[in-house]
């Protein structure tokens, strides 16, 4: 699962979590829009629908995050 997801551009990091029931995503914001993000999810879980046997479904979450960190000296 998480070789599959970093297949795709913009995506920084995934993790398989709860036994390959659900992958995390984490994609670079400034590579990706909000829209991006929401169709990534959805072209992720249709490649694993179409290459994959698996039990049940597979939860398929994409985080796009900003942060914005200053510092009162």
């Amino acid at each position: 699962l998480e070789d599959l997801a970093s297949s795709f551009a913009g995506v920084s990091e995934s993790y398989a979590i709860q036994a390959g029931r659900e992958i995390r995503i984490i994609v670079k914001p400034e590579e990706m829009d909000d829209l991006g993000a929401i169709q990534l999810s959805r072209d992720i879980a249709r490649k694993i629908e179409e290459g994959m046997e698996y039990p049940g479904q597979i939860k398929v979450t994409v985080i796009r995050e900003t942060r914005a960190v200053d510092y009162a000296k």
